[in-house]
């Protein structure tokens, strides 16, 4: 049997290819970067224990995984051969398959490289939510925080974001500076901002100007292929990436909230 994991610092999705069809166990998340191994045993056991035996096909997914793995998966899947390939991988061979194409992460982050079929051609770097990620919804929080701080929000938007969230000073640049997930707060304005995209013009230009940064700075670096977007914050913004991509002549063919829908078909040939 083949394994498909789908490993994030949130959550960590096994999806196991049976013959009945594909059957998914969801644990705990985890970084290999930086959680320890005290930490990284316990989730292990669970999804071996859930799981079961007879993998004999391992094919890992993480964010950042660069060189070796620090876990060495065969210690709970005994007898299985093991892929380890980082999360831009999984996506591009989710939205490309085997054809060339560019391939897009847009969530909390925002990741994307050139596809050649068989592996990554070109990878302009990200550099995070402080120094890149244009596109993504950590970074439209960031200029709507900013806005907000400065008196620059319209004064019913700014009112009703009040209501919703904490907006004292104090415990933004607390959450932004020495929060345990920086990025993830700032993202979690994003929902609150796609509400009232159709009803506010500043919303409009805010999301439509992050949208447009990410497209100039970045999927104008790759040649003009097709673009798949893999994630959360893409996915629902699949009719805004649409309409910009046709302006800026790039087509987005692909759009899915997780690398598993087309990992699934991927692996299965």
């Amino acid at each position: 049997m083949r394994l498909i994991v789908d490993c994030g610092a949130t959550s960590t999705d096994w999806c196991l290819l049976e013959e009945g069809g594909p059957r998914t166990v969801r644990t705990a998340g985890f970084n290999l970067a930086h959680t320890p191994a005290a930490s990284l045993r316990p989730i292990l056991d669970q999804a071996a224990r859930q799981i079961g035996p007879g993998v004999r096909e391992i094919h890992f997914y993480a964010a950042g995984l660069v060189g070796e793995s620090p876990v060495d998966l065969t210690q709970w899947f005994p007898g299985a051969s093991v892929e380890y390939a980082s999360d831009m991988l999984g996506a591009a061979r989710a939205v490309c398959g085997r054809e060339r194409g560019i391939a897009a992460i847009i969530g909390t982050g925002a990741n994307t490289c050139q596809f050649g079929g068989g592996r990554i051609e070109r990878q302009v770097r990200s550099g995070g939510y402080i120094i890149g990620d244009e596109g993504s919804a950590s970074v439209l929080g960031r200029l709507f925080i900013t806005d907000f701080l400065k008196g620059q929000v319209p004064e019913s938007l700014a009112a009703e974001f009040a209501e919703r969230f904490e907006t004292d000073y104090h415990t933004i640049v607390k959450n932004v500076y020495s929060g345990i997930a920086p990025a993830r707060y700032l993202g979690s304005f994003a929902p609150f901002l796609l509400e009232h995209y159709q009803g506010s013009e500043y919303v409009r230009r805010l999301v439509d100007g992050n949208f447009c940064s990410f497209i100039e700075r970045t999927l104008r670096q790759y040649d003009n292929l097709p673009v798949g977007v893999v994630g959360g914050f893409g996915n629902a913004c699949k009719e805004i990436l649409l309409r910009l991509g046709d302006l800026y002549g790039f087509q987005f063919n692909r759009f899915m909230a997780s690398p598993l829908d087309g990992l699934v078909p991927y692996h299965a040939v």
